[in-house]
């Protein structure tokens, strides 16, 4: 049996035809997106396994932004794992952006989510053995791939703006992933858009605490 074929099914739910590849990759999503708010350094080998589940599946649905992304998680999983073992999980400071870099920020992914759209629009078009099927949403789905990317450079930095930045893609992935039909995904990302606020009010707690001895802004 293929495990990374959506078409193997674990189980219904409510008539939801539930596959072993996207109930495992969620599963570990979610402790991926938990740990993270509980600045544990698992979040990193647990994140590893929902990527590779997820690379097949967004392959499947025509998602080939996100799938795309998976590639550049799996290298950041790796440095972030790396940093954080270095740093001892939990013990180093939680930095900020200044107001610079968060409007350079902004207009990075604006910039970047329409030329990168654009050619993700076209893809089925330069690239048809590879890509028999149009890209569904290019535009969202860039959007997505283009804010995850900087905000999983800003988790491995301990950046705070980097829950501000999973709770807007979040809630553009909750859209997308419905839309595609891929449900209990969007289930999910509805629970990471929870625990996104969480991992906010939680750093924030642990950045008021370390102003306390002083942090310069980045």
């Amino acid at each position: 049996m293929n495990i990374f074929d959506i078409n193997n099914i674990a189980f219904n739910i409510n008539g939801y035809q539930l596959s072993y590849a996207e109930l495992t990759g969620t599963v570990f999503g979610l402790l991926s997106v938990w740990f993270a708010a509980k600045q544990n350094i698992l979040t990193w080998s647990t994140g590893l396994v929902n990527i590779i589940f997820f690379f097949a599946i967004f392959y499947q649905v025509q998602l080939y932004s996100d799938m795309f992304l998976q590639i550049y998680f799996f290298i950041t999983s790796i440095y972030g794992w790396i940093i954080w073992k270095k740093q001892k999980s939990g013990n180093s400071p939680v930095h900020h952006l200044s107001n610079k870099n968060k409007l350079l920020t902004g207009i990075s992914i604006i910039a970047a989510t329409v030329l990168i759209g654009l050619l993700i629009k076209k893809i089925h078009l330069l690239l048809p053995e590879v890509f028999k099927q149009p890209a569904s949403f290019p535009f969202a789905d860039t959007f997505i791939a283009v804010s995850s990317i900087i905000a999983t450079v800003f988790l491995a930095k301990r950046i705070l703006e980097n829950w501000i930045l999973w709770i807007l893609l979040d809630g553009v992935c909750v859209f997308v992933y419905y839309k595609k039909g891929i449900f209990f995904i969007a289930a999910e990302y509805a629970v990471f858009f929870a625990l996104a606020l969480y991992g906010l009010i939680s750093w924030k707690q642990k950045d008021s605490n370390d102003n306390r001895i002083g942090i310069g802004k980045i």
